[in-house]
């Protein structure tokens, strides 16, 4: 269910990523780039640091964790890539 959680949240923040980014873009055209390029970094950072827990606090082997890290960053990222590939 946790990864369910930060699958959504993954997707919340791509949300507010590509709105901030299309506000901006009429002053900065490549705002949308660089909102897209800021969510994939940030979203690796969180990942990363769930995985981490995962690992340091929940008892789990990183062979364990590292197919719902592949999954919680993975997705979120190629939608954001796709997004900003065929819309923006």
């Amino acid at each position: 269910m946790r990864t369910v959680f930060f699958l959504v949240a993954g997707l919340f923040l791509l949300g507010a990523a590509l709105l901030l980014g299309k506000l901006f873009s009429a002053h900065y055209p490549g705002a949308a780039f660089v909102a897209t390029v800021a969510f994939v970094a940030l979203w690796l950072i969180i990942a990363g640091i769930n995985m981490w827990v995962g690992v340091a606090r929940a008892g789990y082997a990183v062979t364990e964790e590292l197919p719902i890290f592949l999954l919680i960053f993975g997705v979120p990222a190629a939608v954001a890539i796709l997004l900003k590939w065929k819309v923006f």
